[in-house]
């Protein structure tokens, strides 16, 4: 496996990282809004692999880190990844990390890379709910793990699992023709 990136790699990533900008545009207006950002971190990755998954959430975050409002809401900034919710960006490393791992296996079956989906976006929660906790703690006082976990897991546990199973029936899809343009190259 090459070292360098190739162009092919670079427009893939470029392509992520431009899906992943539009999926955190988009939101879901339940009790709690959600994004698709999960959704687009998931399915990229598994169609990449982990090299351009990994680079496409790093590309990701230094365009918004440089002030592209490619954050949730149009927003952009160091001060976003600073941010209460700022740790769930860093924690899609994470979700990237796990899910490219299982997709490095041609014709990985789809629950393996479901399964890699749910524990990666739980590593999300995970170390986004330590810096949310660290962050609220800082300007507002203590707060217990079972508060932040009602207010920052909980209520995307079903909107994730459905972002889950539509993200793995499009790899299964798309898979095909993402693996014979990387053949060609």
């Amino acid at each position: 496996m090459s070292r360098s990136l190739s162009a092919r790699d670079i427009a893939m990533i470029a392509m992520g990282v431009a899906l992943t900008a539009v999926c955190s545009w988009i939101s879901i207006p339940l009790t709690v809004p959600f994004t698709m950002q999960t959704f687009a971190v998931c399915l990229v990755t598994a169609l990449f692999g982990l090299k351009r998954g990994l680079w496409t959430v790093v590309c990701y975050m230094i365009l918004g880190a440089v002030g592209a409002p490619v954050f949730s809401g149009f927003k952009g900034g160091v001060s976003v990844l600073l941010g209460p919710t700022g740790g769930y960006i860093v924690g899609f490393l994470f979700t990237a990390l796990i899910v490219g791992l299982a997709a490095e296996k041609p014709g990985q079956r789809a629950s393996v890379l479901a399964g890699a989906m749910a524990v990666g976006i739980l590593l999300c929660y995970a170390f986004g709910t330590a810096w949310f906790m660290f962050v609220y703690e800082q300007k507002s006082g203590p707060i217990g793990l079972g508060t932040a976990l009602s207010w920052c897991v909980l209520p995307y546990l079903l909107p994730d699992a459905a972002k889950i199973a539509l993200a793995s029936v499009l790899v299964q899809r798309l898979r095909p023709f993402v693996d014979r343009e990387v053949r060609a190259a």
